[in-house]
């Protein structure tokens, strides 16, 4: 099977803070727009933000000792991009809801990982595997 670019709408309360995130922090370039709504190519897949007059709420899980939002989105990057984007986000002083770690270290389920949210708090996560055919992995 070959792999297909997924879509995912999700609500923002600003459009254009919405761009300034992700056109030129994140660096997603913009497809289709309106007034009330904009596409982004995130990582070769389409996301689209809808401006949203009601706040979300996040609630969080426990995961490895961190406060996890349960509701997020993100990219498994190779190694190499993970580290550049990281930099570049504490280039900018991002701040991270979760900072950049290791997660599961010696595990074969071993990661790097990092949260943040976008202006309107929806929560992002990059991760990297040194091994993407451990991805889906069992923990171990």
């Amino acid at each position: 099977m070959s792999l297909r670019p997924f879509h995912l709408a999700f609500p923002v309360n600003d459009l254009e803070a919405a761009k300034a995130f992700y056109r030129d922090l994140l660096g997603c370039s913009i497809g289709r727009e309106s007034d009330r709504w904009v596409d982004f190519d995130f990582f070769a897949h389409q996301i689209t933000a809808h401006l949203c007059d009601e706040p979300t709420a996040v609630s969080t899980a426990c995961v490895d000792r961190e406060q996890v939002p349960t509701r997020h989105f993100g990219m498994i990057l190779d190694w190499a991009d993970w580290h550049r984007l990281r930099d570049r986000l504490a280039e900018n002083q991002v701040e991270f809801l979760i900072e950049p770690q290791i997660r599961w270290p010696g595990k074969i389920s071993e990661q790097m990982t990092m949260f943040l949210t976008d202006p309107a708090g929806n929560a992002l996560e990059f991760k990297s595997f040194k091994d993407d055919a451990l991805i889906f992995a069992l923990q171990g």
